[in-house]
């Protein structure tokens, strides 16, 4: 199975200027995830419908916390935090999306699988600048996570196109990558990197 890549945004830059780089490198990834917790719901919903009209399909975008917003949109989906609506209330009011989950334990991810998530997201994998202070949580952590749950699992936190290979050695769905490749000098061509690696599995 392909495995795939999550492009994240990283709440430091500008409408324009994350439209202007997803426009490089959408072709490339897999989902791109809206995470601008001090956008209103007009600001998301306008970059929501720029990013449509430079032919962004709608099956790559997913709203952070917004289910409302990413169920007006048609978007793919609805990504939640530990701090977001609870899972099944999501699921009952917008039947239609899919709903990703970040986690950062066995027991956070056997309910969200049980609560009807499609997806989670578990990190930090590695140490990571956002991160600072929190002891990452390693390959071990993400092996293990990934052989008790049965729903697709996306690995984060400090993913470079260095040591991907052995991520994805772990057997999870794909990875997701923020500041690595929105905040890079030339984020197209670090995508193609990621890609490559993606595309090769655990060859």
């Amino acid at each position: 199975m392909k495995k795939q890549l999550h492009v994240i945004s990283t709440g430091q830059q500008s409408q324009q200027e994350l439209i202007n780089k997803l426009e490089m490198i959408h072709h490339e990834v897999d989902a791109i995830h809206l995470r601008e917790k001090n956008w209103t719901a007009r600001q998301l919903i306008d970059v929501i419908q720029q990013l449509i009209t430079m032919g962004v399909p709608h099956e790559k975008l997913i709203v952070n916390d917004r289910a409302d917003v990413a169920y007006i949109m048609e978007t793919k989906g609805v990504h939640l935090a530990y701090h977001s609506m609870d899972i099944s209330f999501v699921r009952d009011a917008f039947p239609t999306l899919q709903i990703g989950r970040s986690v950062h334990s066995i027991e956070e991810a056997v309910e969200a699988e049980a609560k009807g998530a499609h997806y989670l997201l578990f990190g930090h994998i590695y140490e990571t600048s956002s991160k600072l202070g929190i002891p990452p949580k390693g390959l071990q952590d993400l092996q293990y996570m990934n052989d008790n749950i049965s729903i697709p699992l996306i690995a984060i936190g400090g993913i470079t196109p260095e040591n991907t290979k052995e991520i994805v050695q772990k057997g999870v769905a794909g990875i997701a990558v923020m500041s690595g490749i929105l905040l890079s000098a030339d984020p197209k061509e670090t995508v193609k990197k990621y890609r490559a690696i993606l595309d090769k599995g655990d060859k």
